[in-house]
């Protein structure tokens, strides 16, 4: 790899791979140390193409999220099965893995513009803008972005565009997957929102229990099924549509609104 070799962003791989070592060396004991992360399923991206796979996943924090899916993936793709131990994983990362995060967070500060390079593909969001309610015409470039992304690897993506729970999916992501017929990975994670901040940058508690599961990708008509009817697939594979209330204690729903209460002034 040439030092000064760029992927279709713009961005040098070289730096970007440095990047990735030195951000995965800093925060692997997030995941195992302060913390503990329990993984499932991580065999399933070893079976996976090198290009046009879209995750899909709920979503805790700002960044803490899409840190550990960078370490298990690349630790799977390194042999290694549901673990991240050992982080000589990061040596050679997997360098075309994007993320999709607002463009509004991605400008926040100086470390989130550093992380940006890592692999954000920024969009503007279309319903909110600084902790108001907007209505924005869709950005087709935005779109285009995620489809570049696509054809040249792998894409993380939040579909409820927010990190509260049991927030609706935004249609968008269906209609990507309708668009450019991507393999559909879904992911579902636990913990994070107790272990970190809301961006995920500061440690709040330790020694708490996180879970990551990697599913089998979903079957998709790309052709004739519904955006409506590809939401609530997306809604079920993440464990958020409505119906996952139902099994929750009423007790962890009060602690869960609580903790919201105390939020709202972050939002």
């Amino acid at each position: 790899m040439g030092i000064f070799k760029t992927n279709p962003f713009g961005h040098i791989l070289f730096f970007k791979k440095w990047l990735i070592r030195i951000a995965g060396a800093l925060t692997h004991r997030r995941y195992r140390g302060f913390n503990e992360l329990q993984i499932e399923g991580s065999d399933i991206l070893k079976n996976l193409p090198d290009q046009g796979v879209l995750f899909v996943s709920n979503h805790q924090t700002y960044f803490a999220d899409v840190v550990s899916m960078f370490h298990v993936f690349n630790a799977s793709l390194s042999g290694r099965e549901d673990s991240i131990k050992n982080i000589g994983y990061l040596w050679q990362p997997k360098l075309n893995l994007y993320y999709v995060a607002a463009g509004e967070t991605m400008k926040s500060g100086l470390l989130p513009r550093i992380l940006a390079y890592a692999g954000a593909i920024t969009v503007s969001r279309t319903w909110r803008e600084k902790g108001k309610e907007i209505e924005r015409q869709v950005n087709f470039q935005d779109t285009e972005n995620i489809g570049v992304a696509l054809d040249d690897g792998w894409v993380i993506t939040f579909p409820q565009g927010t990190t509260k729970p049991w927030k609706p999916i935004r249609k968008g992501t269906a209609h990507i997957i309708k668009q450019y017929k991507p393999i559909v990975v879904p992911i579902v994670i636990d913990g994070f929102r107790r272990s970190f901040d809301k961006k995920g940058l500061r440690i709040k508690k330790r020694n708490i229990l996180q879970t990551f599961e990697v599913k089998e990708p979903l079957v998709i008509d790309y052709e004739n099924d519904s955006v409506d009817k590809i939401v609530e697939q997306l809604e079920y594979a993440i464990e958020q549509h409505p119906s996952f209330l139902k099994v929750i204690p009423v007790e962890e729903l009060e602690k869960e609104e609580e903790l919201n209460k105390k939020r709202q002034w972050e939002y």
